[in-house]
């Protein structure tokens, strides 16, 4: 083995910078806005209580639409992006892309109005699809920043502070700019929900720039393969055999994150549907998730460094079966403790914040750490696509909502955490990997 070969396969010597990763995470705090008011928490709920009318027979299901056809693009484009990093493209030139592309379209749901589901769809199409992309294309320079043993807290420490970010956005909008009563002032409610698009827009991109002025567009540790036609990075056959054990991982990774994805997707549909909260009540639960995100996130990595990534994984999926079980007894939960369901579900969602951060943290420090290093792009790349079809998974539960109800359709989500945890447990070989 020559000397390149070997310390490449030691990875870095030492961290890159601090001011550089500093730059890298801000990015974290800066995206997460968008996923934050867009599709987790606001709009989702505004989406379907007020773009969709109301006699519509079909509400959960118009906003698994603009999910799958977003998630069906981010997966074609992905593995053609990773493609081309691999061969020598600017990982900060695409990055700018897909940003300015997420923001400039994000404005465009100012003009969105009662009624106009499909257009409201097609923007939501292209930014989310945009923001995908530039999540996997972010996650690319992970490899470039941190040596093997520190790439999990590295990783934890972007996805933690991308929390402060998503608490900010969320003030910004449910503090500052969303105040008019739903009921008794709805046109206000309606245009307020509008500008709140705009401001996150504007968030957006004010935040990003440090990452583009701090973070360097360093050149690759080995020279960029050769350059193929784009469909060649669709052939998942070739993928899985050039990265057998990136694959082996990246199933059960499809199903455990198919369940951290429906919660991502459709919790304010299912508080303010089946639970009946409002708007105060989910900016109370928001904030229990994000902190309590921000600090499993960290700590978790801080962990992974002693008792590698598959530990941690076991875990915070042990965690998430706890959330998820509560969530589906909360009616019985309530009445045996006297409780409201709206304080019990505030303990679940301190449950489900402390792994939602590290799950993603870990899985995302494990792909830079399994890929072949010449080959680092294209494995982010192939992350996109299983988080995109792990999101597939999650957007089925709109429509088991629909046919059954939200808290039968939370069994799904039971399934796909345990699913996940029993392929994980094939991958025996990924804490030693962590550890190297």
């Amino acid at each position: 083995m020559t000397e390149q070969a070997k310390q490449t396969q030691r990875g870095l010597e030492k961290n890159a910078p601090k001011r550089e990763i500093f730059g890298w995470a801000m990015y974290d705090i800066a995206n997460q806005a968008y996923t934050t008011i867009v599709i987790s928490f606001v709009y989702s709920a505004f989406f379907v209580a007020y773009i969709v009318p109301q006699d519509s027979a079909w509400r959960d299901a118009y906003w698994s639409i603009a999910i799958i056809g977003s998630t069906l693009m981010a997966m074609v484009l992905s593995p053609i992006v990773g493609q081309w990093i691999d061969q020598g493209v600017s990982k900060k030139k695409l990055l700018g892309w897909s940003t300015a592309i997420c923001a400039s379209f994000t404005c465009l749901l100012y003009w969105v109005n009662p009624g106009d589901i499909w257009w409201g769809i097609a923007i939501i199409l292209v930014t989310n699809t945009a923001w995908m992309l530039g999540e996997a294309i972010m996650s690319a320079f992970l490899p470039e920043l941190a040596t093997r043993k520190n790439m999990g807290f590295v990783s934890g420490l972007g996805w933690g502070l991308g929390y402060l970010g998503g608490f900010v956005s969320m003030v910004m909008v449910s503090v500052i700019i969303i105040r008019a009563d739903p009921d008794t002032q709805t046109e206000a409610y309606i245009s307020q929900h509008q500008w709140a698009m705009v401001a996150i827009s504007i968030y957006f991109v004010l935040v990003a720039i440090p990452t583009f002025l701090l973070l360097k567009n360093r050149p690759r540790r080995l020279k960029p393969v050769a350059r193929e036609p784009w469909y060649v990075s669709l052939n998942f056959i070739k993928q899985r055999n050039t990265q057998p054990m990136l694959f082996k991982f990246f199933w059960a990774f499809l199903f455990y994150m198919a369940g951290v994805q429906t919660v991502i997707k459709f919790i304010g549909i299912y508080t303010t549907g089946e639970l009946g909260m409002t708007q105060q009540d989910l900016v109370a639960v928001f904030l229990a998730t994000q902190f309590s995100a921000l600090f499993g996130a960290i700590g978790f990595g801080i962990l992974e460094r002693f008792v590698g990534a598959r530990k941690v994984l076991f875990a915070v999926i042990g965690i998430w079966l706890l959330a998820i079980f509560g969530m589906y007894t909360i009616h019985d939960l309530a009445a045996w403790s006297g409780w409201g369901t709206r304080d019990i579900f505030l303990i679940i969602a301190l449950l489900a914040g402390c792994g939602i951060g590290s799950i993603q943290a870990s899985s995302r420090s494990l792909v830079g750490l399994l890929a072949s290093p010449e080959r680092d792009g294209s494995a982010f790349g192939l992350w996109g696509v299983f988080n995109r079809l792990a999101m597939l998974l999650a957007a089925t539960f709109g429509v088991a909502a629909d046919l059954f109800s939200r808290q039968d359709a939370l069994l799904l989500v039971i399934g796909f955490f345990v699913i996940g945890a029993l392929l994980l447990a094939r991958v025996r070989d990924l804490s030693k990997a962590s550890r190297s």
